[in-house]
């Protein structure tokens, strides 16, 4: 990707910061979380979130679908240190009422393209911050990653506008500055689907590799006019 990346014109600094040598700042970030009452272990595998929400008469969504509906949330301390110490498996989840509580209102953030936008701390439900064989998750990194490098804008597709919310949230519970956001359009084929590597879309690599001039390719991809 870097190689790719340099091809295309693209330059950063070093060094890179490479999320898997850097797993103590994360588990920093969730035992703050974790000290002030804000997360909690879910045990539930997948077949039973769906069942759960299956029973359920009337089930919260959220933009990516049905939200989890707290299953584990109940458990007592004692239940979730038994169930640990026998080795099941689990996830960490951070508890959206709670934490809508402690971030308090009149919370936001502001992206270039829609203007200031009002957090929504409920939006996405208990998301998922880590689990048991994987220290962290992407919500959780980027927004420790974002702050330890400084970062002051943040410039990505616009299929994760939504997760933003999210991202703003954990700040406030972290104390960790905002940055400012920028979700641009993405880049589809002629039937409108988001051109992706498991659609088959052709990559950087191959453009290199075809003898594309880079300096095109920016226009193209209105990197630069």
């Amino acid at each position: 990707m870097l190689a790719d990346l340099a091809w295309l014109g693209l330059t950063w600094e070093e060094p890179v910061r490479r999320q898997s040598e850097h797993m103590a700042d994360y588990a920093t970030a969730l035992e703050t979380l974790a000290d002030a009452g804000l997360s909690y272990p879910c045990f539930c595998t997948r077949k039973e979130i769906v069942r759960e929400i299956a029973a359920a008469p009337t089930a919260p969504h959220g933009p990516d679908g049905v939200l989890y509906p707290g299953t584990c949330r109940q458990l007592g301390q004692a239940e979730r240190e038994d169930r640990i110490a026998a080795g099941a498996p689990y996830a960490i989840r951070l508890d959206s009422n709670l934490a809508a509580q402690r971030a308090g209102p009149d919370l936001h953030w502001r992206d270039e393209q829609q203007g200031v936008q009002e957090l929504q701390p409920k939006m996405h439900g208990d998301v998922v911050l880590a689990r048991k064989d994987t220290p962290t998750s992407y919500h959780l990194a980027v927004v420790v990653d974002d702050a330890l490098q400084g970062i002051t804008k943040v410039t990505r597709g616009a299929d994760l506008f939504a997760a933003t919310h999210v991202h703003r949230l954990l700040q406030a519970l972290l104390s960790l500055p905002t940055p400012a956001y920028d979700h641009h359009r993405l880049l589809r084929d002629d039937g409108g689907t988001r051109l992706a590597k498991r659609h088959g879309a052709v990559s950087l690599a191959q453009l290199r590799d075809e003898g594309q001039d880079p300096t095109a390719l920016r226009r193209t991809l209105e990197l630069e006019w």
